[in-house]
């Protein structure tokens, strides 16, 4: 069997993901799964669970391939990295390797209003990105130092995935977004097409002969669906 598993919109939460990959590791009779991407990313956090637990099932010795749909961009990219290999179509937007941090200023908009916050703190930086006073330079410069951290952890993960050298991969990694074929053009991904290729790339590298049985979950229905089916 080759298990099918999903990755659908902002990535904020790992652990459906992570279960289903668990669950299909755990299964002897599936010999590797499809991880099928269609997202632009989300939080860091979760893109590294996720990332972590794809690691896990290939140690399990069985494979894992990636689909790219629409878009598999930033945290979509990240978790497609750690695959064995990755499959795009040519018109997929990915890349977008990068970490971004927006704050917004609303200063003038209170004073026009007649509202003046008032902050108590217990350190001189935690109200560090507060909307209601300008940032201070040494608060801009902490908050750099986060944002390069992470887009450290992101550009080591995505060169230990693809095994890449790290200075190649950060001159790809500007933040800008890429085309599927610009990225096989770049070797950010294996292979151009869709997910039925994938499925049979993946039973021809794991030696299945004929047809593979395909297992996916049936994502759970709205009540409005459930409603709508009885």
């Amino acid at each position: 069997k080759i298990g099918v598993v999903e990755v659908k919109g902002l990535i904020t939460d790992a652990s459906d993901t992570i279960r289903q990959l668990s669950k299909y590791r755990k299964d002897h009779g599936v010999r590797g799964i499809v991880l099928r991407i269609d997202s632009p990313g989300g939080a860091v956090a979760p893109s590294q669970e996720i990332y972590t637990e794809i690691l896990r099932f290939k140690q399990s010795k069985k494979k894992v391939f990636a689909s790219m749909g629409s878009v598999a961009a930033s945290g979509g990219y990240y978790i497609a990295s750690a695959a064995d290999q990755i499959i795009a179509n040519p018109g997929t937007l990915t890349g977008s390797i990068g970490v971004i941090m927006t704050f917004a200023n609303v200063e003038q908009l209170l004073s026009k209003v007649g509202l003046r916050p008032e902050t108590m703190k217990s350190g001189k930086f935690k109200d560090t990105g507060s909307p209601t006073r300008p940032m201070l330079p040494e608060e801009r410069k902490l908050l750099q130092e986060v944002v390069d951290n992470v887009y450290g952890q992101f550009v080591d993960a995505v060169a230990e995935g693809r095994k890449m050298d790290v200075e190649k991969v950060k001159e790809l990694a500007d933040g800008r977004i890429y085309t599927g074929k610009q990225a096989f053009d770049l070797q950010l991904v294996d292979r151009l097409g869709g997910l039925e290729d994938t499925i049979r790339l993946l039973a021809q590298a794991l030696g299945i002969e004929g047809e593979p049985k395909v297992v996916q979950e049936k994502p759970a229905l709205g009540f409005l669906e459930w409603l709508l089916q009885n």
